[in-house]
């Protein structure tokens, strides 16, 4: 894990090395005051040599001006090494996210990821940069503080030494407990994160059932986890810092009585005994230093070990032998294919299909019976766990993952949509079309008409997932960004299930226009919007039971002949 977090420091070397430097350099001076107390109190004071304390006044001063820099070159670019190390962190993760499989998204909340890439990266950034300052300087001060403090008296300060693995102890035997408890907090924080987002993004939902205390009462349980959570971090960390300070006081008291005893013996003369009390301050700031950075210490690594939870999880990656396809004539087969989300549980159950090139080719069945599934199994998004998907005559898991998507259109009824202008949202179909080709795309969508309606056309933004537009709106924008994306095959899953019936007319015909040369898998509860296909399947718990044209399978007197008879009985 150390060598992982080291790698990030490697852009910043620069900024690394000067924010060390200038804090040594900060450390080192800070040890000028005692010695020149010191050396006040045996002989520039009691030898009445007035002109050097004016001197050596005026030379601390100097010296603290120069500390003064130091202290905001090493805050300011110390600061500004973190920030970079956290925007680098947080670019490889999101960078990471967007190849993960769809098997990851199931199973994580957005809530909680988006707290990995924001309270976590902010921990992490912080440990960074004072980390090494930390543990450095507080060294440095170490042996600084030894090295003179045994000029005055190397018993008395091995004395005092004496007393650091009494706190080695305290502090190794609390660390555990308070490492657990900052993971745990971690954890509530990122639950919290999760309730806010599902709360927000479904606030419509809410106000229009009047459930605003349901929602209060789910936030009200992550929020007492909360708190129980940093009930515990904050009991480790309580007893950890109390600890630690009255370990640090005892050098105080350790100072005070054998200093005393030197005294006493005439091991030890009264300025340099004075001398000592005032110094043993450059060896309990950097223990208090080194005390303090712990509860950081621990708020960092719990960060970037659910930062390093995600990294190690595999992404998506091609085959060694996959090839680059450039574009599909759009022959779709199944191979006895099957396929479940959980271990055991098959959606699918040796699913045959042919799919001819140009074939609109339909699913019908109940929810749940696999048709969505099998939509998602042409791109790609999951492995089949046996036969096989071929296109074109070449096995999917052999083709370039970037090359079978571009080659593939989706449109389906939960339709997202950017906060971004109408333009930006067509365009992500192709990014690099020019207007007139977006343009193009949404006239043959039937929304030009519309866009050129609103305040600032298609500049205009449409807020967060679309809000500002209808329904039918975000279909045709979505039927627009599709068109523009020109792909050979076409996968319509429910595309307008959740349509009235005078918009589903409207799409439909934009639908029809853009199926048009064009390999289309059609998932459809609506049996109306599928009588033309080539061919349509019934699916069923996970088999395909029938297959045909709509007059075949209404001959058959089957399960498709019942489905129909039930939509239509009133007519």
């Amino acid at each position: 894990m150390l060598k992982r977090f080291i790698k990030y420091y490697k852009p910043t070397k620069n900024l690394f090395v000067l924010d060390m430097i200038a804090s040594v350099i900060f450390a080192a001076i800070g040890v000028i005051y005692p010695v020149v107390t010191r050396m006040m109190l045996n002989d520039l004071i009691p030898n009445r040599k007035y002109s050097m304390i004016i001197i050596a006044g005026a030379s601390v001063l100097v010296l603290y001006l120069i500390r003064f820099g130091l202290k905001y070159v090493s805050i300011y670019y110390g600061h500004i090494m973190g920030v970079r190390m956290q925007a680098q962190m947080r670019r490889d993760l999101f960078s990471h996210l967007e190849r993960l499989p769809f098997s990851f998204y199931d199973d994580h909340e957005t809530g909680k990821i988006m707290s990995r890439l924001t309270t976590d990266l902010f921990e992490m950034a912080e440990l960074a940069h004072h980390g090494p300052e930390n543990v450095i300087v507080s060294a440095v001060s170490l042996i600084f503080a030894f090295i003179y403090l045994g000029t005055i008296n190397i018993w008395l300060t091995l004395i005092v030494f004496s007393c650091v693995p009494l706190l080695l102890i305290v502090m190794l035997r609390i660390k555990k407990r308070v490492e657990e408890a900052y993971a745990r907090s971690r954890e509530a924080i990122a639950g919290i994160n999760a309730a806010i987002e599902s709360s927000i993004s479904g606030i419509r939902v809410t106000k229009a059932f009047n459930n605003s205390a349901i929602e209060e009462e789910k936030f009200d349980g992550y929020n007492r986890e909360f708190v129980e959570a940093n009930d515990e971090k904050y009991r480790a960390m309580a007893e950890y810092h109390s600890s630690s300070v009255f370990i640090t006081d005892i050098f105080n008291v350790v100072v005070l009585i054998a200093g005393g005893l030197f005294l006493y013996d005439g091991k030890i003369s009264f300025a340099d005994y004075s001398a000592f009390i005032v110094s043993v301050n450059l060896f309990i700031n950097p223990i208090t230093t080194l005390i303090n950075f712990m509860e950081q210490y621990q708020s960092g690594v719990s960060g970037f070990k659910r930062f390093l939870e995600i990294m190690d999880v595999e992404p998506e990656a091609d085959k060694a032998e996959a090839v680059d396809v450039e574009r599909f004539e759009g022959h779709v087969e199944f191979r006895n294919v099957s396929y479940g989300y959980d271990e055991g549980k098959d959606v699918l159950k040796h699913i045959d299909m042919d799919i001819k090139p140009g074939e609109t080719y339909a699913l019908v069945g109940p929810s749940g019976g696999g048709k969505t599934t099998v939509c998602h199994l042409i791109p790609h998004f999951y492995n089949v766990e046996s036969g096989s998907i071929l296109i074109d005559g070449k096995n999917i898991s052999e083709i370039t993952m970037e090359s079978l998507r571009r080659n593939i259109g989706i449109v389906q009824q939960d339709i997202f949509l950017f906060n971004s202008s109408v333009r930006d949202n067509i365009l992500y179909g192709r990014p690099d079309a020019s207007d007139e080709e977006v343009i193009e795309a949404a006239k043959k969508a039937n929304i030009h008409e519309y866009i050129m309606s609103m305040p600032e056309g298609y500049d205009t933004v449409i807020g967060e997932r679309g809000i500002k537009l209808s329904g039918g709106q975000k279909q045709r924008l979505c039927i627009a960004r599709v068109f523009l994306k020109n792909p050979p095959i076409l996968i319509l899953d429910e595309a307008t299930s959740a349509l009235d019936n005078a918009t589903e007319i409207y799409i439909q015909q934009a639908l029809d226009e853009l199926s048009k040369g064009r390999t289309t898998l059609v998932v459809a509860h609506r049996l109306s919007t599928i009588r033309n296909a080539d061919r349509i399947a019934v699916i069923n718990k996970g088999r395909i039971i029938e297959q045909g044209t709509h007059d075949e399978l209404l001959s058959k007197n089957g399960e498709y002949s019942e489905l129909y008879r039930m939509q239509f009985r009133d007519q």
